[in-house]
């Protein structure tokens, strides 16, 4: 029987095992943390559950795609639930709800810039259009030659690599705050909307098209789903096993040595951090040098804030953006000029809001983040003292007193994320999406040094973001039974 070792157990990690799995491959998985999950992990403190990291679940689409090739549905997991609204955005002056359908959205972006619903209207179907192609044509694709993006579909639109979200999305609207709306999911793929093509406007079909979903009990519902998937399918988890080198012989992976012992396998696949898993390997096995990671733009790293309250809040929606402070000065604190912001954009989830199992009676569930540049200096007194600078704004924007209400408060930051993930610099979501970091030209799923050694996740190809990681998975599973 062929062997597979998989380093990690995040989303692309565990995406990966189950397909190699269900085609007979005997796959072992092993994780550095107690839990499974990677950065999807969760706590549970005095009753109060938190996802850790991830916190949206957009595009419901490929979550079912990936059940269905087990012959399995989300529902045999999780109960899903579609957010109405899906969520409110703050600032200064006044807020944006957005709806859980497009007849909602245009009522709102039409109570804010008169005329703007037959743009948004345009501007959806177009978004549309290039999320049926990147989902069901690029994104499927290994990343292993330009010409994978040469379709008859993106010839047509070849333009929209080289212009940006930014000048598409200010070309139909003027108002500031539907711009920042419609500005904001590019922030998943990790750069400036400035910077990022506007083929990515698929991400605003992901999000006012296929609207925003909670699986009741959180995000790490998925990864049980998954887990409990993966051994069904005879998948061997192994937690607190952490990997310390990938055994190379004669130029070929043979296995990988955690805690002090070898295991042998016949191929290995590392889920966990790319610049991490090279590290693994001898210097001479290494396909990237520490200058070439050290040139690329990463996506932003968080300081995040779980938050338990004894009383139930008002004003707020299970999912809050604070953009009541300039959306471009602090983009570029966290691009242009790494430093931490002077005025942060901040995100604010309550769970309990719409999920009353995640926090006892007549308390809230808090998780808040602030994205940040990577690689920054991280100290218990900065995070002290931006805790205070959000949460006063967050007082005054929704008209509660709340510091007094906190039972408790854990923080996790730059620091974290390299002890916890081995995460480079420190960030959050990977390497950013663009044009120049996007499909072949992103680190590779197959090493070019070493047979049988391959890489998963957000750092590789296709990117971001949850949906990304269980594509990316699958597109590593299948480049080893293709090549099997």
């Amino acid at each position: 029987m062929n062997t597979i070792s998989i380093i990690g157990s995040g989303f692309s990690s565990l995406s990966a095992a189950c397909h190699l799995a269900k085609e007979g491959f005997k796959v072992s998985v092993f994780e550095k943390n107690i839990t499974v999950g990677g950065r999807a992990r969760q706590l549970i403190k005095d009753g109060f559950t938190f996802d850790m990291g991830p916190s949206w679940y957009w595009m419901p689409d490929i979550f079912e795609k990936f059940f269905a090739a087990f012959d399995k549905k989300t529902s045999d997991y999780y109960q899903l639930d579609k957010l109405d609204p899906a969520y409110k955005i703050f600032f200064a002056d006044d807020t944006i709800t957005i709806g859980d359908c497009m007849d909602k959205i245009c009522v709102e972006f039409e109570r804010i810039e008169p005329g703007s619903a037959v743009h948004l209207k345009n501007f959806i179907s177009k978004a549309q259009t290039n999320y049926d192609i990147a989902i069901n044509k690029i994104v499927l694709k290994p990343g292993l030659s330009p010409l994978e993006l040469v379709t008859k579909e993106t010839v047509l639109r070849v333009d929209q690599f080289f212009k940006t979200i930014s000048q598409e999305v200010r070309k139909r609207f003027k108002n500031p705050k539907l711009v920042s709306t419609l500005e904001f999911p590019v922030l998943f793929l990790g750069a400036k909307p400035s910077k990022t093509p506007s083929f990515y406007s698929f991400m605003n079909f992901a999000d006012f098209g296929l609207g925003t979903w909670h699986p009741k009990g959180g995000m790490y519902e998925v990864i049980k789903a998954m887990r409990s998937l993966a051994e069904e399918l005879g998948v061997t988890i192994q937690t607190n096993a952490n990997v310390e080198k990938i055994v190379v012989t004669n130029g070929k992976a043979v296995g990988i040595v955690a805690n002090g012992k070898t295991f042998n396998s016949d191929w290995v696949i590392s889920g966990a951090d790319y610049h991490h898993s090279e590290t693994l390997l001898d210097k001479k096995f290494r396909q990237y040098s520490e200058n070439y990671w050290n040139k690329k733009t990463y996506a932003p790293s968080s300081l995040l804030f779980y938050v338990g309250f004894d009383k139930e809040l008002t004003n707020v929606n299970h999912h809050n953006l604070f953009f009541d402070t300039d959306f471009e000065k602090h983009a570029e604190e966290i691009y242009d000029n790494p430093q931490w912001p002077s005025m942060p954009l901040f995100y604010a989830n309550f769970p309990s809001v719409t999920d009353k199992s995640m926090a006892p009676t007549n308390c809230e569930t808090g998780f808040f983040l602030i994205p940040i540049a990577p690689d920054l200096e991280d100290t218990p007194e900065l995070r002290s003292n931006y805790f205070n600078i959000i949460i006063d704004r967050f007082e005054k924007r929704t008209g509660q007193e709340v510091k007094n209400n906190i039972i408790f408060k854990e923080s996790f930051c730059v620091n974290d994320f390299i002890e916890e993930y081995n995460s480079y610099k420190g960030n959050a979501y990977g390497m950013a999406n663009t044009l120049s970091q996007t499909a072949f030209l992103r680190p590779n799923l197959k090493s070019k040094k070493v047979k049988n050694l391959f890489f998963t996740g957000q750092l590789t190809v296709p990117g971001p973001g949850v949906p990304p990681a269980l594509i990316s998975g699958k597109l590593v599973a299948d480049l080893i039974i293709n090549k099997h």
